[in-house]
C-alpha cells in the first residue's frame, strides 16, 4: 500500500499550530470528504483522518507537523497527486499564518525606549546622597 509522509517545521508554538491543524482538518473534510478527529494532548495533538481508501494522522507539535497516510489500492495510483495536494494545502496554511503574524507585528505599537538617564536621575538612591550633601554645605556656611 502506498504511503505518504510529509513533515513541516514551523515556529508557531502549540496553540497556533492547533489552530492551523484545525483549519487543515476542516479543509480536507470539505474538499476530500474526509472524516477528521482531533485528539488534544498536553504537548502535542493528533488529527486522525479517514475516508474509504485513505487513513492517516497529522501530528501537531509546537515546532513541526508530521503527516502519515496510507492509501488503498485504488487511490495508490494517484499517490503523487494526493501528496502534492496535501503539501500545497499545508504549505498554504503555514504561509497564511506567516502573513498574519507579519501583519500583526506591523500593527503592534512600537515600544518606547526606556529613558536610562531620566530613571537614574529620579531614583530614590540618588536623591538621598544629594540631600545630605546639601545639608552639610548649609551647616558649614551658616553661622554658629
Amino acid at each position: 500500500m502506498p504511503e505518504i509522509r510529509i513533515e513541516r517545521a514551523h515556529r508557531l508554538g502549540l496553540p497556533r499550530a492547533r489552530e492551523v491543524a484545525w483549519q487543515w482538518a476542516e479543509q480536507v473534510e470539505r474538499k476530500f470528504d474526509m472524516e477528521c478527529t482531533v485528539i488534544e494532548g498536553e504537548t502535542s495533538d493528533t488529527v486522525e483522518f479517514t475516508r474509504p481508501g485513505v487513513r492517516g494522522t497529522l501530528l501537531v507539535e509546537p515546532h513541526r507537523f508530521a503527516l502519515d497516510a496510507t492509501l488503498g489500492f485504488l487511490l495508490g495510483a494517484f499517490s503523487r497527486t494526493i501528496e502534492a495536494e496535501i503539501e500545497r494545502n499545508l504549505d498554504d496554511l503555514l504561509a497564511a499564518e506567516k502573513r498574519r503574524k507579519a501583519a500583526a507585528a506591523k500593527q503592534a505599537p512600537a515600544k518606547p525606549a526606556p529613558a536610562k538617564h531620566a530613571a537614574a536621575k529620579h531614583a530614590p538612591a540618588n536623591k538621598a546622597p544629594a540631600k545630605k550633601a546639601a545639608k552639610k554645605t548649609a551647616k558649614k556656611t551658616s553661622p554658629s
